[in-house]
């Protein structure tokens, strides 16, 4: 785990894809590494993971769709459902660009990814910032969101143990920051 890569704020990732999108002066739009990096921070898998994405990897099981992979990095299997609209929004993707269901949906390599990255991040003048950065941001958006349930974020994750979930997400030191401002006792 790279600590030097940052989480992303809500409006960093919304600033970093609107630009990736939209292209600046001596860049060129790529709405195809955007939406890569899109579903990194909505699925919470690794870029090398979202990489590898098929929309056939994406089956209906009942009522909802479910993604059924083994990770590349630690060659975990990992099920999970995947939210009917950000199922349409993959779909709907595919079908705009013609990717057939069996074939890649990014056929690119991480290198490509990152550069472009860097590129967006270097003109909006963020630092520390990596394809990493979004699988962080998942990560910390869920906790937040789930009311700072550490046990699920780890769960999700695939984590061995909590401590390795809270090093990950950064929050150990802001709660105890936090824990220290609100236990002042200055009114005597």
């Amino acid at each position: 785990m790279n600590k030097k890569t940052l989480s992303l704020t809500a409006e960093q990732y919304k600033e970093i894809i609107q630009t990736m999108k939209s292209g600046f002066a001596g860049c060129r739009p790529n709405g195809r590494i955007a939406t890569a990096l899109m579903l990194e921070a909505n699925l919470g898998l690794r870029i090398s993971d979202i990489l590898r994405l098929r929309l056939s990897d994406i089956v209906k099981d009942g009522e909802r769709y479910r993604l059924s992979i083994v990770e590349q990095k630690t060659g975990k299997a990992r099920v999970f459902t995947v939210p009917l609209a950000l199922y349409q929004f993959i779909r709907c993707y595919c079908i705009d660009n013609g990717i057939p269901a069996d074939a890649l949906i990014f056929p690119l390599s991480e290198r490509a990814v990152q550069k472009q990255l860097k590129i967006v991040c270097d003109y909006l003048d963020y630092h520390g910032i990596s394809t990493h950065s979004f699988r962080k941001f998942y990560a910390t958006e869920i906790y937040r969101n789930s009311g700072y349930n550490i046990a699920l974020v780890q769960q999700l994750l695939q984590h061995s143990n909590t401590a390795v979930t809270q090093k990950y997400i950064g929050i150990q030191q802001k709660e105890l920051e936090q824990a220290i401002e609100n236990h002042l006792c200055l009114d005597i």
